[in-house]
C-alpha cells in the first residue's frame, strides 16, 4: 500500500483492528448498536489515554462529524478536541451501511452515545477497584477518574483493565440533560476550516506518491455502444501511460492530470459509437408518464367502509420534472491494487455497499476490498460518486502497484450522474360542510428512488464490461418510510383516506436517490392542496392547517413559526406569504416553514424575500449544526422549485453545464432566512436533514398563489411558467 501524504487527509489508523457488521435497516431506541452491540465497535481507549469515536456513517456536509463528537465528549466528560473520529472506513468502523435518510443522529449517535456511557462506567468500575471505592462516588472528567480525596487515575492508566470487547448494555446510565456541557452547545464545525482556506478537504483533493490520473470517455448518449477506437496515436501521446479498453469502457492514464485531459479528448474523437436509448421528448414528458406500466400498492385505506360523505369536491394534479444532485465538484475516485487487496477513497454515501459492488466486479473476497470514505464537493443522494470509485477499481486492477486517481469533468457528472426522477400525484378531497377535510384521495406515480449499490450492476462502467453486469430490476422502498411514496400518507386528521403508490418500474432515464426522495414532491403536492382546501373553505391556511391536526408537536412547530414570521400582517402589492408544514417520513423531524415572496408580473421572476422556519429534531446536538442544515437546505429547494429540471430531447440528457442547467446564484439568496430550533433535551434524535425540502416548495408555491393570483402545480416554477400563468 502506498504511503499518502498529508493531502491525502486523515482517513484511518493501520493500528486498529477492523470489524465487519451487518447495516442496521431502521431506527431503534439503541440506534445501530442492533447490528453492531460491542463498545469497541464505537469507542476505543488506548494506553496513552487516546480516546476514539468510530462510525459507519460518512460526513456529506451535514456536520456529523461534529455532532458525533459532542455525543462522546458529553458522555466520557471530554473535551471535544480530546477525541479522534474515524468514519465510514469498512477495515475499522461498524457497518451502518448507507448515510442517507436522514438517519445518521437517530442511527449512529444513538449508538455511540449509549457506548460512550457504557466505556464510562467501565472506567469507573476499573478506578473503583484500584481506589478501594465505589464506582458512583468518583467522577469521570478530562480524561481520568477522579476520587473524592483528590486522587485521580488517567484514562491510560485503566486502559489495561477496562474491557471494551463486550456488548453495551441493554440501559447504561447516560448523563442527565439537565447537566450537559457540551450537547446543546453551539461547537464549530471541525470540517469547516479545510474547505474555506483551501486545504486538503475533499477527496478531489487527494495527491498520492506515484498517483497517475485517469479519464473516462463516455458515450454520446444512454445506451450507445463502442464499435471501434483508433487508439494507437493517443496512447503515443508523451506521458500516456495506456488506453484502457473493456467492452464499452473507454479510458486513458497519464502521469499528469493535464496530459489525462487532452488524451481524452482525442480519444473521444477516435471513438465510434451506435445506437442508444430514445428519451420522451420533453412536451410528452408526462404523457410518457403516465402511461407506463405501474404496480400499484394502496398504502393507506382508512374509513373507506363507509359510505362517502357529502360535500364540495375538489381535485388537482402536480408533476415534476427530472432534476439532478448538480454537486459542485465533479465527482472523483482513488483506487490503488497491490495485485491482491484493492483500497478505494470514494465520497460515495455507503461503504460497505460500495465494497460488495466492487468485489462482485472484480471477481474479489470482499475481504481483499477496503473502501474509505473521504468527502466529497457537494451532494446529498445518489450521484456520480460510485460510478468514479468503480472506474478507478477497474483502472487500479489494469495498473497494479500504482494509485490511480478519476475525475469526472462536469459535463460528465451533469449528463451521466443517476437524477432524481420525474413523478405525477394526482390529489382529491371532499370539503364537508363544517369546512373541514371529510374525504381524501391521493395517488403518486413514481420511479424508485434507489439504485445504489450493493450490486455490481448499479455501477455504469460494470454495465458497459465485455462481460457486464446486468442492471438488477428497480425495486420500490417499503413503508414506513418509503421512496417514490415517502410523505404520501398526511400527517393530517383525515377520517376518511386512501393513498396510493403506482411504482413505474422501467424509466427513460437513470434515476436514484436525491435529497429527500419522494417527500419532496408528495409534500410540495399535499402542501399546495391543503392551502387550496383552506382558500375554498375560505379558512386562513395555519388555520386550516391546525384544525387537521392533533399532534401537539406538529402543532407547536406551526405556531412557532407563524408567530415569528409575523402570519397574517399585510405585505406590499406583488408581495405573498406561503406556509407549508412536514414532518419527514412522518417519523424525523418536524418542519413548518413560513416564506415572504416577490413576483415580478412582467418577467415572472420568483424572488424569496424572507423565510422563518420552525424545526423540532428533538433533543439537540450542535444549534448551528442543525440550523445549517435548515438554511441549506430552504436555499437548495428553493434552487430545485424555481430554476431545476434536466434539459432532454429524444437522444438523451442535454443539461450539459451550469447554462443548460440553471442553479440559484447568490443573488437569488433570501435577506433573511431564521431558523427557531424546538430543542427537548432527553428525546431521542430525530433527523433533520432533509425535511426543509419538500415544504420550502410547497411554501414557494403557495406564496405566488397569494403575490400573482395564480397556483402553480409543476416543478421547477420558472419565471416563463410563472409569466404564462400570470397571462402577461
Amino acid at each position: 500500500m502506498t504511503a499518502l501524504t498529508r493531502r491525502t487527509l486523515l482517513v484511518g489508523g493501520a493500528l486498529l483492528v477492523g470489524i465487519g457488521l451487518e447495516p442496521v435497516r431502521a431506527a431503534s431506541p439503541r440506534g445501530s448498536l442492533a447490528g453492531a452491540p460491542r463498545i469497541d465497535a464505537w469507542i476505543r481507549i488506548g494506553e496513552d489515554g487516546a480516546v476514539t469515536v468510530l462510525t459507519g456513517k460518512a460526513e456529506l456536509g451535514q456536520g456529523i462529524k461534529t455532532a458525533l463528537i459532542q455525543v462522546a465528549a458529553e458522555e466520557l466528560g471530554l473535551a471535544p478536541a480530546a477525541l479522534r473520529l474515524i468514519t465510514a472506513d469498512t477495515y475499522l468502523t461498524p457497518n451502518e451501511g448507507y448515510t442517507a435518510g436522514s438517519h445518521s443522529m437517530q442511527d449512529s449517535a444513538t449508538a455511540i452515545r449509549h457506548a460512550a456511557a457504557a466505556a464510562r462506567a467501565l472506567l469507573a468500575e476499573a478506578a473503583g477497584r484500584r481506589l478501594s471505592l465505589p464506582p458512583e462516588d468518583l467522577t469521570v472528567a478530562d480524561g481520568a477518574v477522579a476520587a473524592p480525596d483528590g486522587r485521580r487515575l488517567a484514562f491510560g492508566e485503566l486502559a489495561a483493565e477496562v474491557d471494551l470487547d463486550a456488548d453495551v448494555p441493554a440501559a447504561p446510565r447516560l448523563r442527565d440533560p439537565s447537566a450537559h456541557a457540551v450537547v446543546g452547545r453551539p461547537l464549530p464545525r471541525v470540517d469547516i476550516p479545510a474547505k474555506v482556506a483551501g486545504g486538503a478537504a475533499y477527496v478531489q483533493d487527494i495527491r498520492a506518491p506515484g498517483m497517475v490520473h485517469a479519464r473516462i470517455v463516455r458515450p454520446p448518449r444512454p445506451g450507445a455502444r463502442l464499435v471501434s477506437v483508433e487508439s494507437d496515436a493517443v496512447a503515443a501521446r508523451p506521458g500516456v501511460i495506456r488506453v484502457h479498453r473493456d467492452g464499452d469502457v473507454l479510458a486513458v492514464l497519464a502521469e499528469r492530470e493535464y496530459a489525462a485531459v487532452t488524451a481524452m479528448r482525442a480519444l473521444a474523437q477516435a471513438a465510434v459509437w451506435q445506437g442508444g436509448s430514445r428519451v420522451p421528448e420533453p412536451d410528452a414528458l408526462f404523457v410518457d408518464l403516465a402511461g407506463r406500466a405501474a404496480e400499484r400498492t394502496l398504502i393507506l385505506d382508512r374509513g373507506t367502509d363507509a359510505p362517502a360523505p357529502p360535500g364540495r369536491r375538489l381535485t388537482a394534479q402536480y408533476r415534476r420534472r427530472y432534476q439532478m444532485h448538480g454537486s459542485i465538484g465533479p465527482s472523483c475516485a482513488v483506487a490503488e491494487f497491490d495485485g491482491t487487496r484493492l483500497t478505494v477513497w470514494s465520497h460515495a454515501q455507503g461503504m460497505f455497499p460500495l465494497r460488495k459492488a466492487l468485489a462482485e466486479m472484480l471477481g474479489l473476497p470482499e475481504d481483499r476490498v477496503r473502501c474509505i470514505h473521504v468527502e466529497g464537493s457537494g451532494c446529498y443522494g445518489h450521484n456520480g460518486a460510485d460510478d468514479a470509485a468503480g472506474d478507478a477499481a477497474l483502472l487500479a486492477r489494469a495498473l497494479p502497484g500504482r494509485p490511480v486517481r478519476v475525475q469526472y469533468t462536469r459535463e460528465q457528472e451533469h449528463l451521466w450522474e443517476p437524477y432524481g426522477g420525474a413523478m405525477l400525484t394526482e390529489a382529491a378531497a371532499v370539503l364537508g360542510p363544517d369546512g373541514r377535510i371529510a374525504d381524501w384521495d391521493y395517488a403518486v406515480r413514481s420511479p424508485t428512488h434507489l439504485t445504489r449499490p450493493p450490486g455490481a450492476g448499479q455501477l455504469l462502467s460494470a454495465r458497459m464490461l465485455a462481460t457486464p453486469f446486468p442492471a438488477p430490476p428497480p425495486k420500490a422502498l417499503p413503508q414506513p418510510e418509503g421512496g417514490g411514496d415517502r410523505n404520501a400518507i398526511p400527517l393530517y386528521r383525515l377520517p376518511r383516506a386512501r393513498v396510493a403508490h403506482d411504482f413505474v418500474a422501467d424509466m427513460p432515464l437513470r434515476v436514484s436517490a436525491l435529497r429527500s426522495l419522494g417527500a419532496y414532491m408528495n409534500v410540495f403536492s399535499i402542501e399546495s392542496f391543503v392551502d387550496e382546501l383552506a382558500e375554498a373553505a375560505g379558512a386562513d391556511p395555519v388555520a386550516f392547517r391546525l384544525a387537521h391536526l392533533d399532534d401537539p408537536r406538529a402543532r407547536a412547530a406551526i405556531e412557532a413559526a407563524a408567530a415569528r414570521f409575523g402570519w397574517g400582517a399585510p405585505l406590499p402589492p406583488g408581495r405573498g406569504a406561503g406556509f407549508a408544514f412536514a414532518r419527514y417520513k412522518n417519523l424525523a423531524a418536524y418542519c413548518a416553514l413560513a416564506v415572504e415572496v416577490a413576483v415580478e408580473r412582467e418577467s415572472g421572476r420568483v424572488r424569496l424575500v424572507r423565510a422563518q422556519a420552525a424545526v423540532d429534531a428533538g433533543e439537540v446536538v450542535n444549534p448551528h449544526g442543525i440550523r445549517d442544515q435548515i438554511e441549506g437546505g430552504v436555499i437548495q429547494a428553493m434552487s430545485w422549485s424555481l430554476f431545476e429540471a434536466v434539459a432532454h430531447d429524444a437522444e438523451g440528457p442535454t443539461s450539459r453545464d451550469w447554462s443548460t442547467y440553471p442553479i440559484a446564484r447568490f443573488p437569488d439568496v433570501p435577506e433573511r432566512l431564521d431558523v427557531h430550533l424546538i430543542d427537548r433535551p432527553g428525546s431521542p434524535f430525530l433527523g433533520a436533514g432533509e425535511v426543509a425540502q419538500g415544504p420550502t416548495a410547497a411554501a414557494l408555491a403557495n406564496a405566488i398563489r397569494a403575490a400573482a393570483g395564480v397556483r402553480l402545480r409543476e416543478l421547477p416554477m420558472r419565471p416563463e411558467v410563472v409569466k404564462a400563468a400570470i397571462g402577461v
